[in-house]
């Protein structure tokens, strides 16, 4: 029993690290689907990050932090949307200028406004996403092997967690079962048809460039609201790239996003616990390993998968219509 109260930890906590990577992995989806390579996810998760922990820690409400770090996020999304779309500017280096970008006012707004090092205030009660506990969860933690599982693994974590998971089959849907994600996914693959066709281009692609603002809006509201108390300096740590090498891991699919996202979590939360190792398997781990574990899966990905998965073919490429 020490063991399975052990793995619901590590699975609760995989739960909760994956969901920002998760929601990036997602944005990074509909984005690059379009055929809009965005490396800007950890700016926007960043920008988000910290206006959302401002918004909630001056006005006290949560809600009007996460509707910030949205709007952070979106304001990122339009500036690539302008310089790769509009322009039709090297997206690569749009999104890469939008990361420097947000690292740097990050911590020169929060040193502005609360003169704590580039870090804002800690979040208490109303400025925070609380854990929701849902129903009969405590009558049913009893049950065994099933109880513990819906009480301490299923139950009891923040709205966005569940948000998160809802957003797979969402997507799903979007992409596969509706005319927009039909035509989404056919700018990504030969836009010169869609266009053909009497659809604009350009039009769907912005539409995917938001849609990529808002989920990394809630990812890096997350992040600064429910995973932790505030917005500190650097705070995504990589994630961006992390949840890039997911997408490319699932092949630019929803459900592969998932489970993808989820063993880059598992990484994450096992790096929380080298006890653990010792406690079962009898021999200890450097905790800088286990830390890096994550980062070292990306580089396998990035190594191994880039020439597998085959990314949509009219991605990276600015639209010119022909005359």
């Amino acid at each position: 029993m020490e063991f399975f109260s052990d793995l619901l930890t590590v699975l609760d906590s995989t739960l909760r690290l994956s969901t920002p990577l998760l929601l990036a992995c997602l944005a990074g989806l509909f984005s690059e689907r379009a055929g809009i390579f965005d490396i800007g996810l950890e700016g926007k998760m960043l920008f988000a990050a910290f206006f959302s922990a401002a918004i909630a820690y001056v006005s006290g409400s949560v809600w009007l932090g996460l509707f910030a770090g949205i709007a952070g996020s979106l304001a990122l999304s339009a500036l690539h949307g302008l310089a790769s779309i509009t322009f039709r500017g090297n997206q690569l280096i749009s999104g890469v200028a939008i990361n420097f970008l947000a690292a740097g006012m990050t911590v020169l707004i929060a040193q502005s406004w609360f003169q704590q090092g580039g870090r804002t205030p800690s979040l208490f009660g109303g400025g925070r996403f609380e854990e929701i506990t849902l129903p009969f969860a405590d009558a049913l933690s009893v049950v065994p092997i099933l109880g513990p599982i819906y009480a301490n693994l299923i139950s009891g974590h923040s709205i966005l967690v569940y948000v998160a998971l809802t957003m797979v089959p969402v997507a799903y849907w979007v992409l596969y079962r509706t005319r927009f994600g039909l035509r989404l996914r056919a700018v990504g693959e030969a836009p010169e048809a869609v266009d053909t066709a009497g659809v604009s281009v350009v039009g769907l692609r912005y539409w995917a460039v938001i849609i990529c603002g808002v989920l990394c809006g809630i990812a890096g509201a997350y992040m600064a609201t429910g995973l932790q108390a505030g917005f500190v300096k650097d705070m995504t740590a990589g994630r961006g790239y992390i949840a890039l090498a997911a997408l490319i891991f699932a092949k630019w699919r929803p459900w592969y996003a998932l489970f993808s996202c989820m063993l880059f979590g598992f990484l994450q939360a096992i790096s929380l616990r080298p006890d653990l190792f010792q406690k079962y398997l009898g021999f200890e781990i450097q905790v800088q390993l286990l830390d890096a574990l994550p980062y070292l899966l990306t580089v396998v990905i990035l190594a191994g998968f880039v020439g597998k998965a085959i990314p949509p073919r009219a991605g990276g490429e600015p639209y010119v219509k022909e005359r």
